[in-house]
């Protein structure tokens, strides 16, 4: 915890904006995303299994297991022991059963959109992932400590968010290893995932993901959020393909995220009421 004192002193700038949709260079105009792992793939990664969510009104009937933890090490991050196996692509879903799913935001954290997003998911006692980049978890250490706290899961988006297999391989890694060397200085432990920018992976960045003791996320539900637009198109996106194991893709940071946030408002409640329960992904 006192590591957030020392890295909120080198705070320059605002946050930097980036997104994984297209932003112009060599970025592809989509991520690659299919709903179903390839033929041959590894199986889908189990989940911790709560029992079923509700509206807010539910939440104290549920077990206290249930309940999150308020610590950063426990609720949100791997054992730093963890070695994680080379995979051949992205994890895209979780193993169905019992309607969980993941809800993921990328390129925060930012000081104005995290915590409203973070004030929803506690409305509802949901969890999250939330993939950082590093030059903004730099800016504002605290906020990586309001998301582990919320028992969110805190991933690893890069440090300046490019295109990673565009990178010479020693660049790849320094953006990996840069953003979890900082994660575990600010929480006391490593993150145990990884999301590329743009979804973009190859052997070579598999192999530095796996060395470095992270499996790769994916998505299988694109909202475009980062495009802004509307917060009508973001909400029925998510409630038009969510199934059972889902892995769902919006932004709380890269921009103005207002419509991201309208629509977490919007569709978490309507999720929740149709018996999908949102968690952290787990080894």
């Amino acid at each position: 915890m006192r590591a957030a004192v020392g890295l909120g002193a080198l705070a320059v700038g605002g946050v930097v904006s980036r997104a994984c949709g297209p932003s112009g260079g060599n970025a592809p105009a989509a991520a690659p995303h299919p709903s179903q792992a390839p033929a041959g793939a590894p199986p889908p990664l189990h989940v911790q299994p709560p029992p079923a969510a509700g509206p807010p009104a539910a939440a104290a009937a549920r077990p206290p297991t249930y309940r999150l933890r308020p610590f950063a090490g426990e609720t949100s991050m791997g054992a730093p022991s963890h070695n994680a196996a080379v995979r051949t692509h992205a994890v895209y879903s979780m193993e169905e059963g019992g309607r969980r799913i993941a809800l993921t935001f990328d390129d925060g954290p930012d000081p104005l959109y995290t915590p409203q997003v973070l004030r929803i998911l506690a409305q509802y006692d949901v969890q999250a992932t939330f993939c950082v980049i590093g030059e903004n978890a730099v800016q504002y250490p605290q906020l990586l400590h309001d998301i582990a706290n919320g028992g969110h899961a805190v991933a690893n988006h890069s440090w300046t968010h490019p295109q990673l297999t565009k990178l010479k391989p020693a660049a790849a890694r320094s953006e990996l290893s840069r953003t979890s060397d900082l994660i575990e200085k600010i929480l006391g432990a490593p993150p145990q995932w990884a999301r590329a920018p743009y979804g973009d992976w190859n052997p070579v960045t598999l192999g530095i993901c796996a060395d470095l003791g992270m499996e790769p996320l994916g998505w299988s539900i694109d909202t475009n959020d980062w495009a802004r637009p509307g917060t009508r198109s973001i909400t029925n996106s998510v409630l038009r393909d969510i199934k059972d194991g889902a892995i769902v893709l919006c932004h709380d940071g890269g921009g103005n995220r207002s419509q991201t946030v309208a629509a977490v408002r919007d569709y978490l409640p309507r999720l929740l009421d149709s018996g999908f329960v949102p968690v952290r992904p787990e080894l």
